[in-house]
């Protein structure tokens, strides 16, 4: 059994700001949650929850981590830059050339993500998220594989991407090099065990296959008020794992 992918983490310095602008621009409902405050729910069973932590660090750098969304046509690619401008995003520069076909835009705090033009035939089929696109090593892909059980859908020249075999985004890395990491990832992983399993049994079995505990959490554990164990992955990115629910 493998843990289970429970959200998506966005560190936010306005969570309820955060909150609105992806609902918004995902077009997903909300929800509170006792354990996980607000969040964003995912678009059906093949998606993921978005969850906010309240953060006082500022960014600090790029992130190793953003979405690309998937667009229909340019008519469409349009209106869904039209919609997150309209929601508080904006357009930056992240050294993308003119000829590029896809949109570069940041969330109200600063965190990136692309509007992909039509017709990219490797996010077909991979609904209006299209993929989480990580900056990340070889091994990285292989270690998330083997954790989350999803199989690899490319494997070439040290780029790796994973796919939930229930459909969903891919989660893409892109090989080297990789970016300086500038403080803790503003985005990150939340697991859960696998269906009645055993959260210490997990973080082992993980740590097996090439994680390490984070031991800088609040009280010294490595866990957070709600019991979450902090750890990070062979890149050294930060994820955790909830306790069985």
């Amino acid at each position: 059994m493998t843990s289970q992918f429970h959200a998506l983490c966005l560190d936010a310095n306005d969570p309820p700001r955060l909150v609105a602008f992806w609902a918004g621009l995902l077009g997903r409902e909300t929800a509170d949650d006792p354990h996980d405050g607000v969040v964003v729910l995912p678009g059906d069973d093949s998606g993921f929850r978005l969850r906010f932590p309240a953060t006082r660090e500022r960014r600090a750098g790029r992130n190793r981590m953003h979405f690309d969304l998937t667009s229909t046509s340019l008519d469409d690619q349009r209106e869904v830059v039209a919609r997150a401008l309209a929601l508080g995003g904006r357009h930056i520069d992240v050294g993308q050339r003119p000829e590029e076909g896809h949109v570069v835009l940041a969330d109200p705090e600063g965190n990136e993500f692309c509007v992909i033009e039509p017709g990219n035939a490797f996010l077909a089929g991979c609904g209006f998220v299209g993929a989480l696109a990580c900056d990340g090593s070889q091994e990285v892909g292989y270690f998330w594989s083997r954790a989350l059980g999803w199989p690899l859908v490319w494997d070439q020249n040290e780029e790796t991407a994973i796919r939930s075999p229930r459909g969903g985004p891919k989660f893409t890395w892109g090989g080297p090099p990789l970016m300086p990491k500038t403080g803790r990832n503003r985005l990150s992983f939340d697991l859960a065990p696998p269906a009645h399993g055993d959260q210490e049994a997990e973080v082992d079995r993980l740590v097996a296959l090439g994680a390490t505990r984070d031991d800088t959490g609040r009280d010294g554990t490595g866990r957070d008020e709600a019991g979450r164990v902090a750890m990070l992955d062979p890149d050294g990115n930060e994820f955790c794992v909830s306790p069985a629910r």
